[in-house]
């Protein structure tokens, strides 16, 4: 494993959970920051670059970034940049529907030198005008031939052309070599497509792994030559927030660690188990708060 900053770029926001039953709670989020505070709390050195402002909520997203050892790049911060919230409604089952009061730009940035890795998705890499910004992002990365890894993370409310928005979904994914997917992802991108017919899309010179999680039924991983199903861990669900991001993160970590020259089945299986595990604490607690490394079974991750 080569030491250095895994950088995850796109919108930081805070989010009010609103339960099924009690009160409002407001925490930090945005997939993006879910995905660094996941790395960093996995082991890895981590650096979000966004765009907030430099106000209350804002302050919020700063100390949870600290508190997870998460680096803030100094640009990220806007002076009168109103920062992003959202708002996650639970059902009873503790599944998340959000509404967004939420501008998406971000300043123009270079990844460091030290940079490994680069993980996009979301809203991030979806709407403009800061699209433009982390696909330059994304361009220095392929250039400098690192690790970059991509989730779409569907959001009808923001791209509601589903062929427009599968059409940006296919070039970023042109520049990534892990790309995970949820099956609701898939339903609005491609309804009726199989994860398979989807992942046979995407796979090809640069997209060497898709993964595709399919709720609590667990998750499906293709390479060129395999692919493999894993059911997902039982536990008490408290709620969703953050489960993929979380799961994201694990990925974006084994990844970074192992490589992806060994994509044979029983790699892929251990794969997805030890993002599974991942993903299983974090839905047990409220919400977006994974693991720390030393929280997870001795040994994690799990090879093949």
């Amino acid at each position: 494993m080569t030491r250095g900053t895994f950088v995850a770029a796109g919108e930081a926001l805070v989010d009010i959970v609103v339960p099924h039953d009690g009160a409002a709670l407001s925490a930090p989020g945005g997939s993006p920051l879910n995905v660094a505070v996941g790395l960093s709390r996995l082991g890895l050195d981590a650096l979000l670059l966004t765009q907030i402002g430099e106000d209350d909520r804002a302050a919020l997203i700063r100390a949870h970034l600290d508190r997870s050892g998460v680096r803030l790049a100094p640009e990220s911060v806007v002076s009168g940049f109103p920062t992003s919230a959202a708002t996650a409604r639970l059902d009873e089952h503790g599944a998340a529907s959000y509404v967004f009061e939420l501008e998406w730009s971000m300043p123009a940035a270079t990844l460091p030198e030290d940079a490994v890795g680069l993980h996009v998705g979301s809203i991030g890499v979806a709407l403009s005008p800061g699209r433009a910004s982390v696909m330059d992002l994304v361009g220095q990365a392929r250039d400098r031939d690192l690790l970059v890894t991509f989730d779409p993370n569907a959001r009808p409310a923001f791209t509601p052309d589903a062929d427009r928005a599968w059409a940006d979904v296919r070039e970023t994914a042109s520049y990534a070599q892990l790309v995970k997917m949820s099956d609701e992802d898939l339903e609005f991108y491609r309804p009726g497509a199989t994860p398979e017919e989807v992942a046979r899309q995407l796979l090809g010179a640069t997209t060497r792994l898709v993964v595709v999680t399919l709720g609590g039924r667990g998750a499906v991983a293709f390479s060129a030559d395999h692919d493999v199903e894993v059911a997902g861990r039982r536990t008490t669900v408290v709620d969703t927030v953050g489960a993929g991001d979380s799961f994201m993160a694990a990925l974006a970590t084994v990844t970074h660690e192992h490589g992806l020259d060994d994509l044979g089945p029983a790699t892929l299986r251990a794969l997805l188990a030890s993002a599974h595990e991942v993903a299983a604490i974090t839905v047990s607690r409220r919400g977006a708060d994974p693991p720390r490394r030393d929280e997870l079974a001795e040994g994690w991750p799990h090879r093949g």
